[in-house]
């Protein structure tokens, strides 16, 4: 069998949650791996045994002994360092967001688009069996027509030291200051629960209000000589394309939860709920005479596929697959969407 080889660029934290799926893949071999940070990229690749090493991505496509690419760096380098991977024509798994900007993803897109290659992006919660049950319980029509959705991802890590002391530890800074390259709550976990509405709705925004929030939360908002100015919470208004509307909220100031997602969507025939908390995914449905009564049933969900699954399986047999880059510019599209209302006060956006 002839083994999908797999170059790693970024070795940060997220990249061994990367490498560890792809390891337990027989059709697989990862490579090599790219960082600027020598030690960093030794210390990687060491320990998970990885010959082949970069300090740039230009040594490694000149290399270019891969097939495809999971694509780990910071979010700001997503679009230079993906756009020289579709250029030498790989395979690419990119981390969310696609690009920090609508521009720039939409560019990425149609670049991959061009050079027809498979071009995946890591929203890992299309990863829980919960969130897939209740898109299909949608999709069957089970509930009609959808009218309403409530939806949120609540993170409490600026009021515990759930992953540590953000104050002390500068590894927190992408989270929190512009300058360090942060989008705020909003484009680190409000891509997730507005990928995990639309696609369990079935459907894209048609426009939204938005309203963004930084609070103070250390003296003169200041760490070293980093400005914690990226915004902590945010609510979201929209209109989805099927004519649903209803509410998104992200913020990491929700005490007494960790990493937790809900979603509640309501169509004329019924409604079905998604819960994601202490990382069990749970789904209940109302529908049918269960309406009636208002009886909330439990659904089995079956175990799915990760995405790195569906990555390697989509480069074997040649045909994208899902989420792909040009899904992944439409959330971006919303997300500068929600920036520019906030920016506007809160004004409605037509997306």
């Amino acid at each position: 069998m002839t083994k999908i080889k797999i170059l790693i660029v970024g070795t940060g934290g997220m990249a061994k949650t990367h490498v560890e799926a792809y390891r337990e893949m027989a059709s697989v071999d990862v490579v090599g791996g790219v960082d600027v940070n020598q030690q960093a990229l030794t210390s990687f690749c060491d320990l998970h045994s990885i010959a082949h090493r970069f300090n740039s991505l230009e040594e490694a496509i000149s290399w270019g002994e891969f097939d495809a690419v999971s694509n780990v760096t910071p979010d700001r380098l997503h679009y230079s360092t993906t756009m020289s991977l579709l250029t030498a024509g790989k395979h690419v798994l990119c981390e969310k967001p696609l690009a920090t900007n609508f521009d720039e993803a939409r560019e990425m897109a149609d670049a991959a688009a061009a050079a027809n290659v498979i071009n995946m992006v890591n929203l890992s919660y299309r990863n829980v069996a919960a969130i897939q049950k209740a898109a299909e319980i949608v999709a069957q029509g089970l509930i009609g027509q959808c009218r309403h959705f409530e939806a949120s991802y609540l993170q409490s890590w600026l009021t515990q030291p759930a992953w540590g002391d953000w104050r002390s530890d500068s590894k927190w800074l992408w989270r929190l200051s512009t300058a360090h390259g942060s989008k705020g709550v909003l484009g680190d976990i409000g891509i997730h629960i507005l990928d995990f509405t639309c696609f369990v709705a079935g459907s894209l925004p048609r426009d939204m209000s938005c309203r963004l929030k930084t609070f103070q939360k250390a003296p003169e908002d200041q760490i070293g000589e980093y400005v914690l100015d990226a915004n902590d919470s945010c609510a979201m208004n929209l209109e989805l394309q099927n004519g649903a509307i209803g509410v998104i909220s992200a913020t990491r100031f929700a005490s007494g939860h960790h990493n937790d997602l809900r979603l509640r969507i309501y169509g004329d025939l019924g409604g079905v709920e998604v819960r994601f908390e202490k990382a069990v995914g749970r789904v209940r449905m109302c529908v049918g005479d269960d309406i009636n009564d208002e009886i909330w049933r439990d659904v089995e969900a079956p175990e799915v596929e990760s995405t790195y699954q569906r990555f390697v399986e989509a480069v074997g047999r040649g045909a994208n697959g899902v989420p792909d880059f040009a899904m992944a510019a439409s959330l971006q599209r919303a997300l500068d969407c929600a920036e520019l209302s906030d920016q506007q006060g809160g004004k409605r956006i037509v997306i």
